[in-house]
Order: C-alpha cells, then sequence, then structure tokens
C-alpha cells in the first residue's frame, strides 16, 4: 500500500494555475458559447421539436460543465488561502461573471417554467437522465419572477448576499487565538483551537472556549449586521418579491422536501431534548461532576490522548470501507491518488472539512486540517463518505449528479459509523474504547440536536430581525436556545452568547443545517437495517447513493423503505441513540 503524508491538493485537473492561458481561455470560451445558446431563444416556442430541445440541453449541459470548473477552481485557490489576494480576486470575478452568464440563459428557465403542462410533459418523455432537473425545476413556476426581475436579483447578489458572505469568510478567516498551554502561549488557528475543547484538561476547554468567543465578540456587532443584513437580504427577494410562505421554504423547496415534513422533524427534535440531556448527565457522573458546564460537552471521559498518524488513519479508513464493499475504499483511494485531498495545517487555509464535487467526470476534491486525533479520522472518513456518494453517482449528468441536502450526509454519516464500528473492534484499551463510544454520542448530539436547535434558532433570528431586534437582543435569544437545549443537565455561561455569529451554515446557506439531523437520523436508521440484514441490505444502499439527484428524495426513500411523513421514523432514531445512552448509564 501507498504511503500517504500530508499534502495540500493539486487543481491542476481544474487548470494549470491563476495565471495559466488556459483559465484565461475558459472565460472567452464560456462568453463565446453561452452567445451562440442566446441564438436559440426564437426556438423556444410552446410547440418545439423534441430533438430541438435536446440539442439545447446538450448545449447547456457543456456550459455548465465548463462553468463549473470555473467556479471550482477559483472557489477551491480561495479555500486553501484565503488571504492570497490572486486568489480573493479570481474568486470576485468568477462570481460577477457567472451572474452575467446566469442572467444571458436566464430565457431557457423561464420558458421552461411558463410552458403549460401538456407541452411539458411531452419533453420530460424524451429528457432522459435530465428528466428529474427539469421536473424540479418547474416546482419554482410560482415562484419565479419576469426575466428583468430575475436579472436584477442575480445581478444584486454578486454585491448584496454573496459580497456579504465572502466579507464574512475574509474576517473571520484572519482570525488567530492565544490560548497558553503549559508556559507557551500559542498562536492558534480555529481548527487547532478546537482540539483543546476537547481536551481532558477542564481548564484548556474552558479557556479554549472563552478564547473563541472573546475573538468572535469582539466583531460581535460587527458580525452580527452582516447577518442581520443577509437575513433582509433573503426576506426581501424570496418572501417579499418571490411569495414564499417563510423563509425556511425557500430552503425546503430547493431540498425539494415538504415543508410539513421539515417542520415534523424539528418538533421531533425539540421534544426529544431529553435524550442527550440524560446523556449529559451521564457523562457529568463519569467525569467526576455535580454538572457540565458548556465547557465540557465534548470532553473526552479518559485521559487516552492517542494519536493517529496520518497514514495509519488513512489505512483504518480504506480498511473499514473495504470491509462493507471492496468499491468504497477503491473510491476513496482514488481521492488520495489523484491528490485531490488537501490535509495541511496553514495559516489563512479555511477551517474545518469538506467535499467539493466540480462535474461528475472529475474526483471530488476534500479538505481535511488533520491533527492526528480520533475524530479527524472520523472525519476524514465522513468527507471520503462524501466522495464516494458522488463518484458513485458519477454516471449522472452535471445537473443530476448531487443528491438534496437531506440526503447528501448519508454515505458521510454512514462511513463514520462504518469506521467507528472497526475502531471499537480493533482497540484494546478498555478506556480509549469507551471514549470512542462516548464520542459517538458526542457526535450524534452536534449533528441531530444542536443543527435542529440552529434551524429552530434560524427561524427566530429571521423574523426577529423583521421587527427591528439589534444583535445584542439577538445574541440573547440565542442563549436562551442554548439553555432550552441543555436544561438543568448544562449550566451555559454567558460567553456563549456569541456562538451564533461563529457558525458560516447560517450566514453562507440559511436554513442549510437542518440537513444534517435529517441525515444523521436517516443514517440511524439505515444502518439499523445493515445490522439486521446483513448482506441483503448493500445493493439497496449502493442503489441509493447511485441515485445522486436524479429523482425526488422523497422517491428515493421510499425505494430504501423509509417514511419521512411518520413521527415514529423520527422518533426511531432518538430511538436508538436512547439505547446507547443507556448503555453507557449502565
Amino acid at each position: 500500500m501507498a504511503t500517504y503524508k500530508q499534502t495540500s491538493w493539486e487543481l491542476t485537473d481544474l487548470f494549470p494555475a491563476i495565471d495559466s492561458p488556459e483559465l484565461e481561455g475558459a472565460f472567452t470560451d464560456l462568453e463565446a458559447k453561452v452567445t451562440a445558446f442566446e441564438a436559440h431563444r426564437s426556438s423556444l416556442t410552446d410547440t418545439i421539436s423534441t430533438d430541438t430541445f435536446m440539442s439545447l440541453v446538450k448545449e447547456m449541459d457543456v456550459i455548465v460543465n465548463l462553468l463549473q470548473r470555473l467556479y471550482a477552481f477559483a472557489e477551491l485557490s480561495f479555500n486553501q488561502n484565503t488571504q492570497d489576494q490572486a486568489a480573493q480576486g479570481l474568486l470576485q470575478r468568477v462570481m460577477q461573471f457567472v451572474s452575467e452568464l446566469q442572467n444571458k440563459m436566464l430565457f431557457f428557465d423561464l420558458w421552461w417554467k411558463a410552458l403549460d403542462e401538456d407541452n411539458a410533459k411531452r419533453l420530460l418523455a424524451v429528457s432522459g437522465d435530465y428528466r428529474y432537473y427539469f421536473e424540479a425545476m418547474r416546482l419554482f413556476k410560482p415562484y419565479t419572477l419576469t426575466e428583468p426581475e430575475e436579472k436584477v436579483i442575480n445581478t444584486k447578489n454578486v454585491t448584496g448576499f454573496n459580497a456579504m458572505n465572502m466579507l464574512y469568510d475574509s474576517i473571520t478567516n484572519r482570525y488567530t487565538f492565544k490560548l497558553k498551554v503549559g508556559r507557551k502561549t500559542l498562536d492558534l488557528t480555529r481548527g487547532e483551537l478546537m482540539v483543546y475543547a476537547r481536551h481532558h484538561d477542564p481548564v484548556l476547554r474552558e479557556a479554549a472556549y472563552k478564547e473563541l468567543y472573546r475573538v468572535y465578540g469582539q466583531d460581535g456587532s460587527i458580525l452580527g449586521q452582516i447577518y442581520q443584513n443577509i437575513v433582509r437580504d433573503w426576506r426581501n427577494e424570496n418572501i417579499g418579491m418571490r411569495k414564499y410562505a417563510s423563509p425556511i421554504s425557500v430552503r425546503n423547496l430547493m431540498n425539494d422536501i415538504p415543508d410539513d415534513v421539515v417542520s415534523l422533524l424539528l418538533d421531533v427534535s425539540k421534544k426529544n431534548v431529553g435524550v442527550f440531556q440524560g446523556f449529559f448527565k451521564a457523562k457529568a457522573k463519569i467525569l467526576g461532576v455535580d454538572r457540565l458546564r458548556r465547557y465540557d460537552v465534548y470532553a473526552p471521559v479518559s485521559k487516552s490522548d492517542k494519536r493517529y498518524p496520518y497514514n495509519k488513519a488513512a489505512k483504518m479508513v480504506f480498511d473499514s470501507f473495504k470491509e462493507f464493499h471492496p468499491r468504497f475504499a477503491k473510491l476513496a483511494k482514488r481521492v488520495f491518488d489523484e491528490k485531490h485531498l488537501d490535509s495541511e495545517i496553514r495559516k489563512g487555509k479555511a477551517s474545518g472539512a469538506f467535499c467539493a464535487t466540480a462535474v461528475p467526470s472529475l474526483t471530488p476534491w476534500v479538505m481535511l486540517n488533520y491533527q492526528s486525533r480520533s475524530d479527524d479520522v472520523t472525519t476524514m472518513a465522513h468527507e471520503l463518505g462524501h466522495a464516494i456518494h458522488a463518484m458513485l453517482a458519477e454516471h449522472h449528468t452535471v445537473f443530476t449528479q448531487h443528491s438534496c441536502l437531506p440526503l447528501a450526509e448519508t454515505a458521510s454519516t454512514f462511513g463514520e459509523m462504518m469506521l467507528v464500528d472497526r475502531l471499537l473492534r480493533e482497540e484494546p484499551d478498555p478506556a480509549v474504547r469507551r471514549d470512542i463510544v462516548f464520542r459517538q454520542v458526542d457526535d450524534a448530539y452536534a449533528t441531530i440536536q444542536r443543527q435542529a436547535f440552529f434551524a429552530l434558532y434560524e427561524r427566530e433570528a429571521h423574523e426577529m430581525v423583521i421587527k427591528g431586534a439589534s444583535v445584542d437582543e439577538m445574541a440573547a435569544a440565542y442563549l436562551e436556545n442554548l439553555r432550552t437545549q441543555f436544561g438543568d443537565a448544562v449550566d451555559v455561561s454567558d460567553e456563549f452568547k456569541w456562538e451564533w455569529v461563529s457558525i458560516p451554515h447560517i450566514y453562507n446557506y440559511p436554513f442549510y443545517v437542518y440537513a444534517y439531523s435529517f441525515g444523521q437520523l436517516l443514517v440511524l436508521s439505515l444502518y439499523k437495517q445493515f445490522k439486521e440484514e446483513g448482506e441483503s441490505f448493500k445493493p439497496r444502499y449502493i442503489q441509493l447513493l447511485a441515485a445522486g439527484g436524479s429523482e425526488a428524495p422523497i422517491k428515493i426513500l421510499s425505494d430504501a423503505g423509509i417514511d419521512v411523513y411518520s413521527a415514529a421514523f423520527w422518533q426511531g432514531g432518538f430511538d436508538v441513540i436512547t439505547e446507547m445512552v443507556k448503555e453507557l448509564q449502565g
């Protein structure tokens, strides 16, 4: 087996370099292709032939593939060094360019959404793998504006919503944090700092959180104002102009998940606060304290500080994937072997981890900030799970490869669970094993309950902004949100009122976060089925992933035997966690 070292990724599969002629040529080529596409405007009639329609769709496919390559290169270049002015400039240029091209091609979307039902069905019948993309587009018909209005919105977003988010990212990614560890005061990135949030020393955990929110709190007013402007922008467009029923309805339609299903998910999550409160009380007992502080929520229950060298971690992930299915390990290795993985710790590099799929024909890119802890290993499995999901669906078009957000976390979280199973089997130290199980429930809290309450806060915050709430009032509301989650199980100190301004998702992707809760509860159900059914489960699961975004999510889930309209389904996920908590209590 190859030996893997921590490196930056290579982006040459997209373009040779920021200053390359190939990159500049892409701008020119796209302008020419879009101009040629515009010339077909007159052919868009109710009676357009199926051949002409599919010819236009194929042209659009070529344009979007090249456009996504360009955007991916700009975004990944920016993420590998958010302080690189050339990368900043390229991303700004690409966002402006994309907006302009979207405006030029807008006529096709508007024509399709306005087309009568009979002719739409006639064209859908010949659309092949593009079918669901066009079906989903027509869901937005009631919320689509005139062409001039849509063009204004696209242009506005460059200096409005998108600019606000880039400003937020640029401000927060330059942060450095100071933490005294022993006799040394360290200058840390956010990712490095948050290692100490899971440290066995309670003094260091407290110091890490206080430093995190000291830095964010210093800019709390500015970051809060950025968020308020994003919320106003979101509402002005989607409620004021498009007439969606509510701010969250926009995301629900993007996900093709009915409003009542999302409301059911959040209601069940709110009713189950006692599940994790019971867990935190059990954890307090293990740690020998009367009550956890918010600093202690992710505290390890043992003093084990086991490290996993990068190459060993990669092998562990490959082996756990191979045990489920050899194809999974082979696909994961592709990411490493093609140098599509950035795992180094660097100043200026974006924090956290993600997987980015540019186009179906290219292996996804994965970003990690690997620091050798067990949660870094599970993060590696998580992001490679995303990559596997994309690669299993790479036979679909650029329009139908990506699954909707609530299903997007399926393969990633399932991948984590496969790895954890292997860790528990192979780990001889009972203290380390116990820590791993506790960490699993910690992560379930972070992925399910924490994200659901983020979404509940978003719903509240969007209303507060419109009513003229101040940043301080919004911070107070967030603190109350936390205290509702934790009840009498966890003491929440005042500095956590700034946690909301440190959550990039609520800025960049309003109401995105409930997808994590949806996905985790879904995976708990699927993994339970896997344990019960064994080999017979695997083809159905692979089929689910390979579907990508080629069908409505409700249909994909229904084919997997899951009824998302059932409160019992969502409760079932919490019941699995309840059993895990009981085991830990015992």
